[in-house]
């Protein structure tokens, strides 16, 4: 029997995967008693509950959980979150963990994160089915006068959700690049006449692909996408494509192609 933490211990060796370590947090604080003896409800949260459930992973090694109680022991090795207001909804299970849920992660999670970190984690919650919309708003009504609300409100509000699904770091840098040049957000990954292209203006009918070295750069690869946008072109389809040369060392620009582009597209 190895000891792990308060009250937890490891049979045959100490060696744990990260879900190990997740469930080993959880039943240490669970074994607590609050003032009046009553065992404590706990469940992973903030950015331990995102990467559990895969919509963030902010690479965080301390592990965050939280408790329906005010009391209680403290564990210098866990980030304890004493949260006596938290309702039976607000909690559940993931691969056998305890875990607050989708929606009251993100609301945590938009206390730690930036803007556009959090419409990635709503956007990934959405595509592995996690959250709706209607479910979301819920939430944040349940919860209103908690940290993240405000901001994860904003982000309901003003953010098409599911919309900008990324792949990749060179999609992340187009997205910023649009914001930072005041562009219009495209759609991303959009499934379009049997192609999947990385950046679309649906009313423009304009396509940007980004091409990274590693599944452009083979003859294979390059006759694709020739056949690609010849394919959209003949549909009405126009097409441009950046490396992430041009996305690092020139935005300017792409800023200024993408807009002249738009413009002629849009008369």
């Amino acid at each position: 029997m190895h000891p792990i933490l308060h009250g937890v211990w490891a049979v045959g060796h100490p060696r744990l995967t990260t879900e190990g370590r997740w469930m080993a947090a959880v039943l240490a604080v669970s074994h607590d008693v609050d003032p009046a003896g009553v065992p404590l409800v706990a469940a992973l949260s903030h950015a331990s509950a995102a990467a559990l459930l895969r919509i963030h992973s902010k690479g965080e090694e301390r592990i965050h959980v939280t408790v329906k109680t005010a009391g209680g022991r403290g564990h210098p090795a866990l980030t304890v979150h004493r949260r006596p207001g938290v309702r039976a909804e607000d909690l559940g299970r993931s691969r056998g963990i305890p875990v607050t849920s989708p929606e009251l992660t993100l609301i945590d999670l938009a206390t730690l994160v930036s803007g556009r970190e959090l419409e990635r984690a709503v956007d990934e919650a959405h595509r592995r089915g996690l959250i709706d919309e209607r479910a979301l708003r819920r939430a944040l009504v349940r919860n209103r006068g908690r940290r993240g609300v405000a901001r994860l409100g904003r982000v309901v509000r003003e953010h098409e959700i599911g919309s900008t699904v990324t792949r990749s770091r060179l999609e992340e840098l187009m997205l910023e690049l649009c914001r930072r040049h005041d562009l219009p957000t495209p759609g991303v990954n959009v499934e379009l006449h049997g192609f999947t292209v990385d950046m679309l203006w649906p009313a423009e009918r304009l396509v940007v692909e980004l091409d990274g070295r590693a599944t452009h750069a083979t003859p294979a690869a390059f006759q694709r996408d020739r056949d690609r946008d010849g394919a959209l072109s003949a549909l009405g389809y126009a097409t441009l494509r950046f490396t992430w040369w041009d996305l690092t060392r020139r935005p300017a620009v792409v800023a200024h192609r993408l807009r002249r582009t738009l413009h002629r597209l849009a008369e």
